[in-house]
């Protein structure tokens, strides 16, 4: 599958020390000194380009904390969600650090680290009101917006019952809720989270529904010696406070935990 990683390891001294000292033992990479990383960087709040035209997001972040760790200069390569996997495949990058599930089709040929961040769909319902729904089922009867054409919208119409409206994005769908049009609102608790947060609307997390996927950073499933290096610069994020201050800077959580 790669043609410049098969065999490679860390030495032992810098697995035993960890990897705060990773100047010394950078893992295989395509470019050495650099962490060539793949996104898309039109995927708000995880990878996209502020007003000024800077790359910004919660995974931009994550990614360059984490080729600090390894002693790596971040190098960001912007694709495609469509051919983000291929890409890595094709030797244009060495991780893609863009939310991607961890799933078993997926680690069939693609290796990932340890899980960084977890999400849900969520319910989310008016700050003030009363109305804490906890499953679906809570929901029927009730006006509840969703993003035209997503999965929310059909697991909302699957479960039945409920009168859902659609919107084209979920700006448009919470104001409504913040302003009584709407019982309810249907998302994935991540960006629920950083749109309450930066849009400092008055609306608050309900029910989480169905159990959490894992996200992980990917890579060529051959390059053990990045996977190693990688999971170890995560824990070090972990332990040193860096994590936590990233997660709450863009959700207002710890999304490091299911």
């Amino acid at each position: 599958m790669t043609k410049h990683i098969t065999g490679v390891t860390l030495p032992l001294l810098a697995l035993t020390l960890g990897l705060g000292s990773a100047h010394a033992a950078a893992p295989s990479t395509l470019q050495k000194g650099v962490l060539k990383i793949g996104m898309e960087g039109t995927y708000a709040p995880f990878t996209y380009k502020d007003a000024s035209g800077n790359l910004t997001g919660f995974d931009v972040d994550i990614a360059r904390a984490v080729a600090a760790k390894l002693g790596l200069k971040a190098e960001f390569v912007l694709t495609e969600w469509s051919g983000i996997l291929a890409g890595l495949q094709a030797n244009k990058y060495d991780v893609i650090v863009n939310q991607v599930g961890i799933t078993a089709e997926r680690q069939k040929t693609i290796g990932f680290s340890r899980p960084y961040a977890y999400s849900s769909p969520q319910i989310i319902v008016k700050k003030t009101g009363s109305f804490t729904p906890k499953t679906l089922a809570d929901l029927k009867g009730k006006r509840v917006g969703v993003g035209l054409g997503s999965n929310f919208e059909k697991q909302l119409r699957d479960a039945g019952g409920i009168n859902v409206v659609t919107y084209p994005g979920a700006p448009e769908y919470l104001a409504d809720l913040a302003a009584g049009r709407l019982d309810a609102a249907f998302n994935d608790r991540l960006l629920v989270g950083y749109l309450i947060k930066s849009q400092n609307l008055p609306v608050r997390g309900a029910g989480v529904i169905g159990d959490p996927e894992s996200v992980g950073i990917a890579m060529k499933k051959t390059n053990t010696s990045l996977k190693a290096a990688v999971d170890k610069a995560l824990l070090q994020l972990k332990a040193d406070g860096t994590y936590a201050k990233i997660s709450r800077k863009w959700f207002g959580q710890d999304v490091s935990k299911p």
